[in-house]
């Protein structure tokens, strides 16, 4: 929220408090927990008049049809005028990416979700995800995580160069790869990317918020040119 920072959808007791927890793996599991959840939300961000109020909606990148399409249900559901729907990648991207266009790996290493990402001037040209994340890697030896992190992301850029026809996973190394998640706060792991990929990686302030804060970048954009749309974001910044 402009002025007021990130809302905790869980008041008083911390960001995973609580029993609700309706998103899974980058998937809506319980609508209806969704729903009330998006609903106090709204409460507080947005208040009783919603009619001209904007929703950006970032979501996993191979996210599918299915999900994309009860989130947006459980967001039109809260009486906003208009809701516009990108992939995770692209929102960080907007962010943290550089002022160029041209390909950009994005790695996103979140608590359920590890994803890799190709962008070319801000579409998806290709990606990988892995279906565990800081949450599952906590249970290792701590000595552990750093190199299983890191192995599953080198793995997904592995496969995605190995399908690359056209050099841009190339170019998107050596302009550095965007680092975002949870994951993205241990050096010992970005440090770890940038030596066995032999290039420098890019970090936003705070990496754990790189997502949100790249969609709050867009709606303010949103807002100042209504006409805009989330496809003209290819151009980050």
């Amino acid at each position: 929220m402009p002025g007021r920072g990130l809302l905790d959808p869980f008041p008083g007791s911390g960001s995973h408090g609580g029993d609700e927890r309706p998103v899974r793996r980058g998937r809506i599991v319980d609508p209806e927990s969704c729903g009330r959840l998006l609903g106090r939300i709204a409460d507080v961000a947005l208040g009783p008049d919603r009619s001209d109020s904007v929703i950006v909606l970032s979501h996993p990148v191979l996210a599918g049809a299915e999900h994309r399409t009860a989130a947006r249900a459980l967001l039109a559901g809260l009486g906003t005028s208009r809701v516009l729907v990108l992939s995770s990648a692209r929102a960080a991207a907007a962010y943290a990416g550089p002022r160029e266009t041209g390909p950009l790996l994005v790695v996103d290493m979140g608590a359920e979700l590890t994803e890799v990402t190709l962008l070319v001037n801000g579409l998806v040209a290709d990606a990988r995800q892995a279906e565990s994340g800081l949450d599952d890697l906590d249970r290792l030896d701590p000595a552990k995580l750093p190199a299983v992190l890191v192995r599953t992301v080198l793995d997904m850029i592995t496969s995605m160069w190995r399908h690359d026809r056209h050099g841009a996973i190339r170019g998107a190394l050596r302009k550095g790869p965007v680092l975002a998640g949870g994951g993205a706060l241990r050096a010992d792991v970005t440090d770890r990317i940038a030596r066995c990929l032999g290039t420098r990686v890019r970090l936003a302030d705070d990496p754990s918020t790189t997502v949100v804060r790249g969609a709050g970048q867009i709606l303010s954009s949103v807002l100042r040119h209504p006409t805009v749309s989330p496809e003209q974001f290819g151009r980050p910044r």
